[in-house]
């Protein structure tokens, strides 16, 4: 069983294929607590989630005719049977995508065959959570996958751009940078960018919170 807090389709508003339409579901829990957590309604244990069985969130998705299935949290692969929906998702023939933390393994879904695409965080130091972000996790990563920096500050930005520069992730994957939003202005952002020609690297701005409301929920 996998329990969920909400599932809808709207616009992806982040991440490679931002703009295009998704269906997504939300898990409940999150083993991390970031200090910019925009779900932290969805990680408590006090959160209201129903339990569906993989089988029913495939025909779910089914109905919607959407060819991006966003799984996200919350932290999905705390799910015991996320592996299971992934699975027949991919066996659809559908895209989809994982938003990770970045504190979880990911080689036990990279094997022979089709795999999803994932978005994996990298905590930094504003987020008080940088350490448990796995490092080992970079070198299972290809052009199909991004990794994301939310940065609340120019200490931050350096941070990143540290992690950036070591692992040589602009080479391996796309590579996002992203405002916590309302603590630093993305104009900041693209002035640290061009000061340090971080070629490669893109900034990116989460299109729901200009479209909707930053709090609104199943969007």
């Amino acid at each position: 069983m996998l329990t969920v807090v909400e599932r809808f389709v709207s616009i992806n508003g982040e991440g490679a294929h931002a703009g295009e339409l998704a269906a997504f579901i939300r898990f409940k829990g999150c083993n991390l607590g970031c200090s910019y957590c925009d779900t932290k309604w969805a990680n408590s244990r006090g959160a209201v989630g129903i339990e569906y069985t993989a089988d029913s969130l495939v025909d779910w998705v089914e109905r919607k005719r959407v060819k991006n299935v966003t799984l996200t949290g919350g932290e999905p692969l705390l799910q015991e049977d996320i592996e299971v929906l992934i699975t027949k998702l991919l066996s659809m023939g559908l895209r989809v995508e994982i938003e990770t933390n970045g504190s979880l393994p990911l080689n036990r879904f990279i094997g022979v065959g089709a795999r999803p695409a994932f978005t994996m965080d990298y905590k930094l130091p504003s987020s008080n959570m940088e350490s448990a972000m796995r490092r080992d996790n970079f070198k299972l990563l290809c052009e199909h996958d991004t990794v994301k920096f939310v940065a609340g500050s120019i200490d931050d930005l350096d941070r990143a751009r540290e992690i950036i520069e070591d692992y040589r992730l602009s080479e391996r994957c796309h590579v996002y940078l992203s405002p916590v939003f309302g603590k630093i202005r993305p104009s900041e952002m693209v002035d640290y960018m061009i000061e340090h020609e971080m070629n490669g690297v893109r900034l990116q701005l989460q299109l729901h919170k200009f479209i909707w409301s930053p709090e609104k929920r199943g969007v």
